[in-house]
């Protein structure tokens, strides 16, 4: 379906070649300031044409809000955004051998087979255009995330191909064991990242190695895959809701509901398979920040939502436990396949069935996805934290309401944890 979230609902609309695309936000918390300054900049990190190493579509992306705000506030109603499509070509893919080839890997035939009838040009639903609308949702539930949390998103691409900005070693399989990514992890921000535009890896050698390998196969008219990485500071504990919906079964969705996703890795991930669990454990510690009881509380803390009293040594678990949050940073890497449209003739059957068929596909399209995908892979990463603490702050509304429990182990662990 188009709509994604519980509590903070995002329904996307728009193909690839309409006349625009966008989306539907039921759920944004009223009497926040909230204009379209707010949500371009993120538009504009996703938007194409941004180098010689993405598609040449020439989109400006400007979102406009339609309906949701007054004055600047948001008004606690459905907030409806849209972006304009200005570089539209459709006859790029009309009267053509496009018309008679489901593109090899792409989603011509699976959609033609579901729905009986397909958008001509672009993709149409499968195209990337769609993320426009998840990337202006997202850009209010990242506002509403820091100014109630302090909760801090920021992904980055960590391999191309087979370049690696962390290449697995004998001694670290995977980063999560990697003191130079754990320090990484720690400090970087989005504006650390876009110092590297166009690639957005945030590590000079590597980012060089990746844009050659980029071009290497845009200038044969082939395309690469690659990984990003993604970072989450500040997520109270006690987040997520099992079984079905643990944090990261939510984020598994998320990301591999993005076009091209193929994979979809959480803390030390693959990698951490390969070692034993008396090194994979993370002991737990005292969390340096000892909260007092003279220390102001936020809004979120009243309601239950504290900074834990322990955290743990190590982070293998990529701030996820029992698919419940820890406190820790939450971390995790998205795979993303080569663009399955591609300029090298290929071998594949027609729509009605003539197996000796050459496909040479048109039109614009980027060589390698992930520079782009950053922002997307943030946008969704905003959407699962903003709903699972929707979800936990109503339950500890509700809870409060009650009388405290007496004489009971529930009484005790309650005092405990200052409830």
């Amino acid at each position: 379906m188009s709509t994604f979230g519980t509590f903070f609902k995002v329904t996307t609309y728009g193909e690839s070649h309409c006349k625009s695309v966008g989306c539907i936000v039921d759920g944004v918390p009223p009497g926040m300031v909230l204009t379209e300054d707010d949500i371009q900049p993120q538009m504009t990190r996703r938007r194409p044409g941004q180098s010689k190493l993405t598609t040449p579509r020439d989109e400006k992306d400007r979102v406009e809000i339609q309906s949701g705000t007054e004055f600047g506030i948001t008004l606690g109603t459905p907030i409806g955004m849209l972006v304009r499509n200005q570089d539209q070509r459709p006859k790029d893919y009309g009267g053509s051998t496009m018309d008679l080839f489901p593109r090899p890997s792409h989603a011509d035939w699976t959609y033609q087979e579901k729905y009986g009838v397909k958008a001509s040009s672009g993709g149409g639903r499968s195209s990337a255009r769609e993320t426009i609308g998840r990337v202006a949702a997202s850009a209010i539930a990242e506002k509403y995330l820091a100014l109630a949390h302090g909760i801090e998103i920021v992904a980055w691409v960590s391999s191309v191909g087979d370049v690696h900005q962390f290449p697995p070693t004998a001694e670290h399989p995977t980063p999560s064991s990697n003191p130079e990514f754990l320090s990484m992890i720690n400090t970087i921000t989005r504006n650390k990242v876009d110092e590297f535009v166009p690639l957005r890896c945030p590590h000079t050698d590597s980012a060089s190695k990746m844009a050659r390998k980029i071009e290497e196969f845009r200038d044969k008219n082939d395309s690469i895959g690659g990984t990003v990485t993604c970072v989450i500071r500040n997520v109270p504990s006690g987040i997520g809701e099992p079984c079905f919906d643990k944090i990261e079964a939510m984020l598994a969705h998320a990301m591999l509901s993005i076009p091209a996703s193929k994979g979809f890795e959480v803390g030390s991930g693959f990698g951490g398979c390969e070692v034993p669990g008396s090194i994979h454990n993370d002991p737990f510690v005292l969390a340096t920040e000892q909260p007092s009881d003279s220390t102001p509380q936020t809004g979120a803390q009243r309601l239950g939502l504290k900074k834990p009293k322990l955290t743990t040594k190590t982070n293998n678990s990529g701030g996820i436990q029992g698919g419940i949050t820890n406190g820790a940073h939450i971390y995790f890497r998205v795979g993303f396949k080569p663009p399955a449209t591609i300029g090298v003739a290929q071998k594949t059957a027609t729509y009605d069935g003539d197996i000796d068929g050459v496909l040479e596909a048109k039109g614009r399209h980027d060589p390698c996805v992930v520079p782009r995908a950053v922002p997307i892979v943030e946008a969704m990463a905003a959407l699962v934290v903003i709903d699972a603490l929707m979800a936990q702050q109503a339950r500890e509304q509700t809870r409060s309401l009650l009388p405290p429990l007496k004489h009971t182990s529930s009484a005790k662990q309650q005092e405990v944890n200052g409830v």
